[in-house]
């Protein structure tokens, strides 16, 4: 046990040292055609726990069904108890920054018109999640720091209503929807 606190902690710091150099160095750009197809969500299930709201995105930006993929962060979660979304969580950290889960390295996989971030706590294995996925567009919150997001809005975390009419207002205003 004694030994495994400690595997843990350098396991951290070895997480902090690469979301540090991966802030420091940031990936090239996603190279995708204008317009929304497809959006990817990264939501904090300890802070907000309706995730199925997000599937709202579908009729909002006139997706097709599969178009819209959640995945969520508990801070502890049990493997054994069913959950509508696909979690990670903090004893998913590998050595350098890496994420082992395979509902996350499946969400990484793929590219992203759009990441919402939907937190506004500093979790380093969001952070890393962040940093690792796809997108050409990172939305999240005014609170994180504003390298892991292109758009920032500033409504509370339990306003879920007014962001993705924000949302909507600032892609538009960008012309990626109509």
């Amino acid at each position: 046990m004694f030994l495994k606190g400690i595997k843990d902690k350098f396991k951290y710091k070895s997480g902090l040292k690469f979301l540090k150099e991966a802030l420091a160095h940031p990936a090239p750009p996603v190279m995708r055609s204008k317009g929304i197809t497809s959006l990817a969500c990264i939501v904090d299930l300890d802070s907000f726990d309706d995730a199925n709201l997000f599937f709202e995105f579908i009729d909002e930006f006139k997706l097709r069904p599969n178009a819209v993929k959640i995945i969520g962060y508990k801070n502890y979660y049990d493997k054994n108890s069913p959950y509508a979304t696909p979690v990670f969580s903090d004893k998913d950290l590998g050595w350098n920054g890496a994420i082992e889960n395979s509902y996350a390295l499946e969400f990484l996989s793929r590219e992203y018109d759009v990441l919402v971030n939907y937190y506004n706590s500093e979790s380093l294995l969001m952070q890393l999640m962040t940093l690792q996925t796809k997108a050409r567009i990172k939305v999240g919150f005014g609170e994180m720091d504003k390298a892991y997001n292109d758009l920032i809005i500033n409504t509370p975390l339990s306003d879920f209503k007014t962001f993705k009419k924000e949302l909507k207002k600032y892609l538009s205003v960008l012309n990626e929807i109509e």
